[in-house]
C-alpha cells in the first residue's frame, strides 16, 4: 500500500482521509498522518470519547507525537498483513517513526485493559519529538485532574481514570495535560502507554522487553487471523486490508458489527447531515457476513449469527416490527438521539449528534438481508439450529403480514413513509430464502401459504417497480425516480444479470446517477428525503455498480471503474462513506459497508475474468 505523505506543522482540521486505525476488537483510533491520535472512545467503540479532536480541534482532546520543530513531513503505513500502523517522520536531524497499536484480548487473560501503545523509535540520525496527552472525557463535557507518578502519570474524571506509562520525564502543562520532549539517537526508543486505570491503580513500568513482546503477540495475532483468508485473486492486497478493517470494527464480545466508528463526520463540509454510526445495522452486518464468508471466515460469521439470534424475539406492539433497523453492540435497543453544543463538529459542520433516532424506523429490507445471511451462513459456516429456525420463522410471519406498506427505506429518509421497491425487493429476499433452506434442511414450514407470497411480492415488484416510460426499475411506485439500491437486483437472484428489464435499468443508472466510476444513492432534486443540505457520492454503490456491470457481461468496463474506485482509498487503503465533487472523502470514516462491498465486487469480478 503507498504511503500517505504529510508536510509539519499541523493543520488546524486533517482531512478525514489523513488518518489510519487501530484497534483492539473492543474500541479503536485513529491516528493522523501528523501523529496525532485524534479519536478514541474507551474502552468501547460506543463509549463516550476521551480524545475528539477531529470534532473539536480546540476542545475535542488529543493524544500528540510529532517532531519537535518545523521542516519535517511524514509518512504512513501498515506493518504488512496487520493492523499496526507506523507513522514516518522525515526531519533535518534524521528520521523516525510512531509504532502505534492496541494489544487484542490473549486467550487465559483475566481482564482487558485496551492498552494503546505509542512505541517512538530514532531510524537514523538524531530526533526531536514533543508529546502532548489532552484528554478531554465524555466529549468534552467532563472535568479531570492529572497526577504524575514515578512511572508516568493519571488522568481521572468522574467516571473514567486513565494511566500514561512512559519512562520519559512528564510535566503538567494548561493544569490538565501533560507534555515530554525527547531526544533520540539511532536505534533508541520511548514508549508511552495509555490503558484503563481503575481507582487506586498507578502507572507499571514500561519494559522494553515486555513492549517488543506485545509488538510480536499483535503482529502474530493479525498475520495468523489473515492465513485463514482463501483469497487468492488479483486484488489481494486491497481485498484483505478492507477483511482486516471489518474484523477491527468487529466487538469481540458479541460479535457485533460496528457500521463505522466514529460520530458525525459530515457527508458535506458544513452542512448537518452528521450522523452516529458506532452501532449495528442489521442490513450493514448481514452483507459484512457475507463478505467474511466469501473469504472463508467462518469463525466471525458463526458469532455474528449467534448475536443475530439474541436480537430474535417475538413481535411486540410497535410499528418498526420484531427487528430493530439497528442496536447497541451490546444488544441494546434504547440508543435516543442527542446534539452536543459544546462541540463545534469537523471543520465546523455541526451539529455533532451521538444516538441514532433512525432506530425506531420502519425499514422492510432489513428481514430480507437478515434472511440471506441466515441461507449463506446455514450454507457455509454454522447450521441453523432448530430454536433458531423457529423464531425466524415466527419474524418471517409477522413480514409476510406487513410486507404490503410504505417504509422510511435503506436509505433512513426522515421525508415520511413510501412505498419504495427495494423494501420490496428485499422482503421477496426474506420469503425466497425461507423456502430454500425449508427445503435444502427438510424443516418445518408452510410453503404453500411462503410460495404464494414470494410470487405476490414479485408480481407487485413486476407491475409497479417498473416504469414502462423509463424502462427501469424505480425507487418507489408511481414515480420515476431512480435509486442506487436497485442495483442489487440481480446480485440477490431476483432478476436475471442479463434481462432485458434490468440492462436497460442499469443503463438508465449509469446515465443518471454516476459520474465517472462514482455512483449517487439517488437524484436529492427529484426525491427530496426530508433533510437539509447536500450529499456526495456514496462509495458503496460504486462497488455494487462494479458488481452490477461484471455480472452482465460488461467485464471491461467494471474492472476499469473498480480500478478507479482503488484510487478514491486513502493511503492505507481504507474508505469511508461518500467521496466528494473534489475526491475527498467525507462521512464516517471507515465505513464497514464500503469494505465489505469491495471485497464482493472484487470477488465477482476475478470469477468473471477467470
Amino acid at each position: 500500500m503507498s504511503s500517505g505523505a504529510r508536510n509539519g506543522p499541523r493543520q488546524r482540521y486533517l482531512p478525514i482521509a489523513e488518518h489510519g486505525l487501530i484497534g483492539d476488537l473492543h474500541t479503536v483510533a485513529l491516528v493522523g498522518t501528523e501523529g496525532t491520535i485524534d479519536w478514541y472512545c474507551c474502552p468501547r467503540f460506543d463509549s463516550p470519547s476521551v480524545f475528539a479532536a477531529i470534532l473539536d480541534a480546540d476542545d475535542g482532546g488529543l493524544f500528540r507525537i510529532s517532531p519537535d520543530g518545523d521542516g519535517w513531513s511524514s509518512k504512513q503505513l501498515y506493518l504488512p498483513d496487520t493492523n499496526i500502523l507506523i507513522t514516518r517522520f522525515l526531519t533535518p536531524g534524521g528520521v523516525g517513526e510512531v509504532q502505534d497499536f492496541m494489544p487484542p484480548r490473549r486467550a487465559g487473560e483475566a481482564a482487558h485493559h485496551h492498552r494503546l501503545v505509542r512505541r517512538l523509535v530514532a531510524v537514523r540520525g538524531d530526533v526531536r519529538f514533543v508529546v502532548d496527552v489532552a484528554p478531554r472525557f465524555d466529549y468534552g463535557r467532563d472535568r479531570h485532574e492529572v497526577t504524575l507518578a514515578p512511572h508516568g502519570a493519571i488522568f481521572r474524571s468522574p467516571h473514567l481514570g486513565l494511566s500514561l506509562s512512559t519512562r520519559s520525564l512528564l510535566e503538567i502543562v494548561h493544569g490538565v495535560d501533560v507534555r515530554a520532549r525527547i531526544q533520540l539517537r539511532a536505534g533508541e526508543t520511548a514508549t508511552f502507554v495509555l490503558d484503563l486505570a481503575q481507582p487506586g491503580e498507578m502507572p507499571v513500568p514500561c519494559v522494553d522487553a515486555d513492549i517488543a513482546g506485545e509488538f510480536d503477540a499483535t503482529v502474530a495475532f493479525w498475520r495468523d487471523w489473515l492465513s485463514c483468508s482463501n483469497y487468492t485473486g488479483r486484488w489481494r492486497e486491497m481485498v484483505h486490508r478492507s477483511a482486516l478493517t471489518l474484523k477491527l470494527l468487529t466487538y469481540a464480545p458479541t460479535g457485533a458489527i460496528v457500521a463505522a466508528p466514529t460520530t458525525s463526520l459530515p457527508e458535506e463540509i458544513g452542512g448537518a447531515r452528521n450522523w452516529d454510526y458506532r452501532y449495528t445495522w442489521i442490513r450493514d452486518a448481514a452483507f459484512s457476513l457475507y463478505a467474511l464468508l466469501r473469504l472463508g471466515f467462518t469463525e466471525e460469521a458463526a458469532a455474528f449469527m449467534a448475536w443475530l439470534e439474541g436480537r430474535l424475539r417475538p413481535a411486540v406492539d410497535r410499528e418498526s416490527g420484531p427487528l430493530q433497523i439497528m442496536y447497541g453492540i451490546d444488544g441494546r435497543e434504547d440508543l435516543p438521539e442527542q446534539e452536543l453544543p459544546n462541540l463545534e463538529g469537523y471543520r465546523g459542520s455541526a451539529p455533532v449528534r451521538i444516538g441514532n433516532g433512525a432506530a425506531t424506523q420502519l425499514q422492510l429490507d432489513i428481514y430480507g438481508e437478515l434472511m440471506d445471511s441466515v441461507y449463506l451462513c446455514n450454507k457455509y459456516g454454522r447450521p441453523l439450529y432448530h430454536d433458531g429456525w423457529m423464531e425466524l420463522t415466527r419474524d418471517l410471519e409477522w413480514l409476510m403480514d406487513h410486507w404490503d406498506q410504505p417504509d422510511e427505506g435503506i436509505w433512513e429518509t426522515r421525508g415520511g413513509r413510501q412505498d419504495y421497491t427495494y423494501s420490496r425487493l428485499m422482503s421477496w429476499v426474506a420469503v425466497e430464502r425461507a423456502i430454500r433452506i425449508a427445503r435444502q434442511r427438510g424443516l418445518p414450514a408452510d410453503l404453500h401459504r411462503w410460495m404464494a407470497v414470494r410470487d405476490r411480492i414479485y408480481n407487485q415488484i413486476m407491475e409497479r417497480g417498473w416504469h414502462p416510460g423509463r424502462r427501469a426499475f424505480v425507487q418507489r411506485y408511481d414515480t420515476d425516480v431512480l435509486d442506487a439500491s436497485l442495483l442489487l437486483m440481480p446480485l440477490c437472484k431476483f432478476i436475471a444479470p442479463t434481462d432485458p428489464r434490468w440492462i436497460s435499468t442499469l443503463d438508465a443508472i449509469s446515465s443518471d446517477l454516476v459520474a465517472d466510476s462514482l455512483v449517487y444513492r439517488y437524484d436529492l432534486d427529484a426525491s427530496p428525503d426530508g433533510l437539509t443540505g447536500k450529499e456526495a457520492t456514496f462509495s458503496m454503490c460504486s462497488f455494487w455498480w462494479v458488481e452490477a456491470l461484471a455480472r452482465a457481461g460488461r467485464v471491461d468496463e467494471a474492472r476499469l471503474a473498480f480500478e478507479k474506485m482503488l484510487t478514491y482509498a486513502n493511503h492505507v487503503g481504507l474508505y469511508s462513506e461518500e467521496i466528494g465533487p473534489t475526491g475527498e472523502l467525507l462521512g464516517n470514516f471507515p465505513q464497514a459497508f464500503t469494505h465489505l462491498a469491495l471485497i464482493s465486487a472484487a470477488c465477482n469480478l476475478d470469477h468473471q475474468l477467470g
